[in-house]
């Protein structure tokens, strides 16, 4: 059923400006698909989303058919929230828990706990209701532990999506690589696509997206290496692509490690652990920097591929 609005303000406005005003359960990226679908007229002839609309003009909606989605269900879980306010939360995700729903993996995905906790408080995550995936503005592998930033108001994922997409979000990671890594520190800039043939792998491919992988190497053997990676870019499998592209994938990596497989510690997947986390609060602009510690698992696992000594030179 189409909706329609009168604009009555005497100054002029953006036209996607106004229908995020008036239906803010939507964000500006999706109204923007909308408008250019044609989806939305002002006066009965479509407009782009930076028209200005005046006084008297007549705004109206023709929302897609509905699908018959099955959304995400909230689950109570225990999860460790670093930080949260009205807008966002960080998390601290442990390996083994997917990070959202899919049509083979409805329940017991990290979205299903934070459904549950936010719900609980009276609150919602950005597009609740409408997704898969609400609050979601990026992600790591199941297997991968760390940081993460979701988005509980439209607002908030806007703004963070743009600092996404336009690399303004640090995200730093420490991973345990097979063989000694030789430099100091490096660039990986191999661009990277999906493999013809084993559809869950990503292999580096001239043909690829682009993609640049800073590392920084911290402590060394002979046979494995601990890095500091930084993401400049963020690809599907990126680090780990990227390690296995240059022969040092990450330690019990089940799919970018395989010829490996007899030195696997049998860790709850590949060591890698998105440990820090920077940007620019989306509402307050306020710089925001967190870290968490590695997992037991992983620590004990330097001390005996690497020594005590390894555990000293992580980074704070």
């Amino acid at each position: 059923m189409q909706k329609e609005w009168d604009y009555s303000a005497s100054s002029s406005k953006r036209l996607d400006h106004f229908l995020v005003e008036k239906a803010n359960q939507y964000s500006r990226s999706q109204w923007g698909k909308w408008i250019k679908e044609g989806r939305v007229t002002v006066n009965d002839k479509v407009r782009k989303a930076s028209y200005p609309l005046e006084e008297g003009d007549k705004v109206t909606f023709f929302p897609p058919e509905e699908k018959n989605v099955h959304l995400p269900l909230a689950e109570a879980m225990t999860l460790e929230i670093v930080y949260e306010d009205k807008d966002l939360l960080v998390v601290n995700k442990p390996s083994g828990l997917v990070v959202h729903p899919s049509k083979d993996h409805e329940t017991g995905t990290l979205v299903n706990g934070l459904l549950a906790h936010v719900q609980a408080k009276g609150e919602r995550l950005a597009h609740e209701g409408e997704s898969f995936r609400p609050g979601i503005v990026h992600r790591i592998d199941k297997d991968t532990s760390g940081l993460l930033v979701m988005a509980k108001t439209e607002a908030a994922f806007e703004g963070l999506s743009d600092q996404i997409q336009s690399h303004q979000v640090k995200r730093s990671y420490l991973a345990l690589a097979y063989g000694e890594v030789t430099s100091d520190q490096g660039t990986i800039t191999y661009p990277l696509k999906r493999h013809p043939v084993d559809r869950m792998r990503y292999i580096a491919d001239l043909e690829g997206k682009s993609a640049v992988t800073h590392y920084k190497r911290l402590s060394h053997s002979s046979d494995y290496t601990l890095l500091e990676l930084d993401l400049e870019t963020g690809r599907t499998h990126q680090i780990r692509a990227h390690l296995a592209a240059i022969h040092h994938p990450l330690v019990d990596d089940p799919l970018y490690a395989k010829s490996y497989r007899q030195h696997f510690f049998q860790q709850d997947g590949q060591c890698l652990h998105a440990y820090r986390l920077a940007f620019k609060h989306p509402i307050s602009h306020e710089d925001l920097v967190f870290s968490v510690p590695l997992p037991a698992t992983f620590r004990q696992l330097i001390v005996h591929t690497l020594g005590e000594g390894a555990l000293k030179i992580l980074p704070n």
